[in-house]
């Protein structure tokens, strides 16, 4: 299949994870997360973001953020989320499902964001017996919407929640291309911002499958291995999970692939922007592009084989660009629209 937009997991594997991924299947190695390469990865990932973290390892997404936020939550707690969260749209009920029913309350703000304002809306709706008890906030970093939260914007909403007595969990399934878009350290945009609890996307950016859950605060990750073997995470053969990070995290892969992947949707954004009855949705901060298009556009482009989503409106479409896009595919997705709409 040549180079689609519909998501960011149509990609393969990146060759530095490949190559590290092939390296590690060599001889026997101890199960379980005991193996020398899983230790080597969570050394790494402490490195980077500079601090003496917890880390484990799932087999994707929604079991990361699902077995993080149970972590955070009893059954009578509810997690406070954008109205466009992952967590609530599209991980069918599994936060619920994994902390036994602590329910998710959805808020609203602009540009798939979360403001302290909003937050606090939620907190102070209800605080009688009957209402499950806020005790999470969680942020999708970049957004939904391919937007992205600076360093402040995280402090503030986490000086509030801390306030308050909540967790901050951050749901990073693009954490990559949100620092490749801030220029910023992964330190600032989320412990020393006063996030908790970051399940950093690993699948997206380039890797085969697997994502990793950072507890900045140790306490915070107490049985958690236990989680991920009752939940069906804990991967025997762990170091086939955990070796292609080595190879996104030598010399900054991760980052490298990450600067591309955004350079690609700004090169569609620009170019979307040159077209008559085109027009953004959001702004272009991280490796997605939400455009209105006319309807006869978006099928004449499905007529031609393209791929992407529609579920964002009337309307409206999203274009992913990966570790892979390559410009010259971009520019055959830009001309077609440009004969489709002359």
């Amino acid at each position: 299949m040549e180079q689609q937009f519909a998501s960011d997991n149509y990609a393969g594997i990146c060759p530095e994870a490949l190559a590290a991924l092939t390296a590690a299947n060599a001889g026997h190695a101890p199960a379980y997360g005991e193996d020398e390469w899983t230790r080597r990865v969570s050394d790494r990932l402490r490195a980077l973001f500079e601090t003496d973290c917890d880390v484990y390892f799932a087999f994707n997404g929604t079991a990361a953020n699902s077995l993080a936020l149970a972590s955070l939550c009893q059954s009578y707690h509810s997690v406070i989320c954008h109205e466009l969260a992952h967590v609530d749209t599209d991980e069918c009920g599994g936060p619920e499902f994994f902390s036994n029913g602590s329910k998710l309350l959805p808020a609203k703000g602009e540009g798939g964001k979360l403001t302290p304002a909003a937050v606090e809306e939620v907190i102070a709706r209800r605080s009688d017996i009957h209402y499950p008890k806020p005790h999470v906030v969680t942020l999708t970093q970049a957004t939904e919407v391919g937007t992205v939260y600076r360093p402040a914007e995280v402090a503030a909403i986490a000086e509030l929640a801390h306030a308050r007595g909540l967790r901050v969990h951050m749901d990073g399934a693009r954490f990559a291309n949100a620092v490749a878009s801030l220029g910023t350290s992964p330190a600032d945009v989320t412990w020393r911002a006063g996030v908790d609890v970051l399940c950093f996307g690993g699948t997206k950016m380039g890797l085969p499958v697997g994502e990793a859950v950072i507890f900045f605060d140790r306490r915070l990750a107490e049985d958690f291995a236990y989680r991920c073997k009752q939940a069906g995470q804990l991967a025997s053969k762990m170091r086939f999970l955990s070796a292609p990070w080595l190879g996104m995290l030598e010399d900054d892969v991760w980052l490298r692939h990450a600067h591309h992947a955004n350079a690609m949707a700004r090169r569609l954004a620009d170019g979307l922007a040159t077209l008559p009855g085109a027009k953004l949705l959001f702004p272009v901060e991280a490796n997605g592009v939400f455009a209105e298009l006319p309807a006869a556009a978006i099928a004449g482009l499905r007529a031609r084989g393209w791929r992407f989503y529609t579920f964002i409106g009337a309307g409206g479409a999203r274009f992913m660009c990966a570790w892979d896009t390559t410009p010259e595919r971009v520019d055959a997705l830009l001309a077609d629209l440009r004969e489709l709409a002359s």
